[in-house]
Order: structure tokens, then sequence, then C-alpha cells
């Protein structure tokens, strides 16, 4: 499997009320900053989703935590998308030192089109997968694998 290239960064500002009592970021907080990432890499990529009708739901999610993040580190979240399937794609994100490069923190997430009036999931448009390809510089769509007899 070749390494991820995160094509997308997005700089965090750590608050006040991000860091607990013992002095680093608590592990909650990394959702948020996820979720910044997820929001500006689709802002960026597809710009001309209709949010108003189409959605994108987490339906699975892993986090591994590496290494602590403190009130006067620089941090940014990196997002990748990793895999294109019918309904669902794979996404990679990971929180970095900005300074030193040291990751912090990876999650990975399985993300499914979700239609907002029907509340169901919906197959991805064209558009936009051909806009993650053409963002992330290669081809994600799952492959089929051949049918055997």
């Amino acid at each position: 499997m070749e390494e991820t290239k995160f094509h997308h960064t997005q700089p965090i500002q750590l608050r006040f009320n991000d860091v607990d009592k013992f002095g680093h970021v608590n592990n909650t907080v990394y959702f948020s900053f996820y979720d910044l990432g997820k929001t500006d890499y689709f802002a960026t990529v597809c710009p001309h989703v209709d949010w108003e009708h189409d959605g994108i739901v987490v339906v699975h999610i892993e986090v591994d935590f590496l290494a602590q993040i403190y009130s006067s580190d620089a941090i940014a979240v990196q997002t990748a998308v990793t895999e294109i399937g019918t309904k669902s794609f794979h996404l990679l994100q990971r929180v970095i030192d900005t300074r030193t490069g040291e990751v912090k923190c990876i999650c990975r997430s399985v993300m499914v089109a979700f239609d907002l009036d029907s509340h169901e999931a919906k197959p991805l448009t064209g558009e936009w997968i051909d806009a993650i390809c053409a963002y992330e510089g290669r081809d994600l769509r799952r492959k089929k694998l051949p049918k055997t007899e």
C-alpha cells in the first residue's frame, strides 16, 4: 500500500477550553479538529454541493492517539480521501505539529453520502467522485473483483 499524500491541510487555532486539567488537549476535542478538516476539505474540493439537500455522514470512525498536544503547540489537521465506493468513501486524517511535523493523532473514517430530504444513503455523484480523484491526483474508485465460477 502506498503512503498517503496529504494535499489538504487546515491550520487549527487551539482554544483555552481545549486544554484539560492535565495541561494537554483533551482527547474528545480531536474530533472537532477532524470535523473542521472535513468541512474545509469538501468546501475546497466539491464547492458546488447543495448542503441543504446533500449530506455526508460518518458511519465508522477510529482514532489512534500518538502524542499529547499542549496549548503552546502549533497544529493542523490534514485530510485525504483514500478509497471511493458507490455510496461511501474512506477518509484518512491526522493532526500534526506544524513546527516539527510530528504526527499527534491519526483518524480513519468511513463516510456515506446522505440525502437530507429522504434521510437515506445515496450514491456519490460522478461530479463528487471526479473532483475528489482530481484533487487527490489518482483514481480512488474501489475496483470490483471479477466473479469466479
